[in-house]
């Protein structure tokens, strides 16, 4: 038996091709838990469903009506929800002081808001079973790395959402913890780690000497989902040891590029 075995779970920001998301719906799958998907690509959530015979919901992180309604088509269909996780991101790289209102109202709805009322829903969902709440965090809503402060400061405002629905709906029976993971393989990292040199200045802080995967992030939601789990109001630094040392300097990250023939020097 699978250690999700018979566990419903939603999991939204599972609509790009092979994305974190779309890692963590196949390994749950394997321990057997019934996974609905969501995000608003609609022909690549209904494809993930039926590879792993599975369902899917549409879902815009961004409106709240979409959040709502997501979580309770999926009441409506299972009859409860066991866990549910929050995959969805924007790895917003811009200056400081480049940052338009357009950008910061983008992200604040995707990475705070969103989250905000997807964690209103989900205690009032889970009051009278219990269940466990992931979200996806940053190592660097700890540590810092350059030209990345709308991502940072919205990462680490919600992992204080997690903390304060953990104190108090941990009676109900109610779990919430998120996870950290630093640079990691993904489709939205492919093209900047074609580099090189990029590469191993991140490598270089990891204390276990290389960059995360998805896998390594599935594993960690697999125990917070699992009735194993005896841990709320966490964040898991699944990163390598990245956040004992610290992210490459943008400096340093040009220099070495420059230094490998992969950019002009300036």
């Amino acid at each position: 038996m699978g250690r999700l075995e018979g566990k419903v779970i939603s999991i939204v920001g599972a609509a790009g091709k092979d994305n974190m998301g779309q890692i963590m719906a196949r390994r749950f799958a394997t321990e057997g838990a019934k996974v609905i998907v969501s995000g608003r690509n609609e022909t690549s959530l209904r494809e993930l469903a039926e590879e792993i015979n599975g369902d899917w919901v549409f879902c815009d992180f961004t409106k709240k009506t979409s959040i709502t309604s997501m979580i309770d088509t999926i009441v409506d269909r299972y009859s409860r929800l066991d866990v549910a996780v929050n995959a969805t991101g924007w790895g917003l790289l811009v200056p400081l002081v480049e940052n338009s209102e357009a950008d910061l109202d983008q992200i604040i709805d995707l990475q705070f808001k969103g989250p905000f009322v997807w964690l209103q829903k989900l205690v009032q969902t889970m009051d009278a079973t219990g269940g466990s709440i992931i979200q996806i965090s940053s190592a660097t809503a700890k540590i810092m790395l350059d030209d990345h402060a709308a991502y940072m400061g919205t990462k680490a405002g919600t992992d204080h959402l997690i903390r304060c629905v953990a104190n108090q709906y941990g009676p109900k029976g109610i779990r919430a913890n998120s996870i950290s993971p630093g640079l990691t393989e993904t489709p939205m990292t492919a093209e900047p780690l074609k580099s090189a040199a990029l590469l191993a200045e991140f490598e270089r802080g990891y204390p276990l000497g290389r960059i995360g995967t998805s896998d390594d992030i599935a594993a960690a939601a697999i125990f917070l989902a699992s009735d194993e789990c005896f841990m709320t109001g966490e964040n898991l630094q699944v990163n390598g040891g990245l956040c004992l040392r610290r992210n490459p300097l943008g400096t340093e990250l040009f220099d070495a590029m420059v230094a490998a023939g992969e950019i002009p020097a300036v």
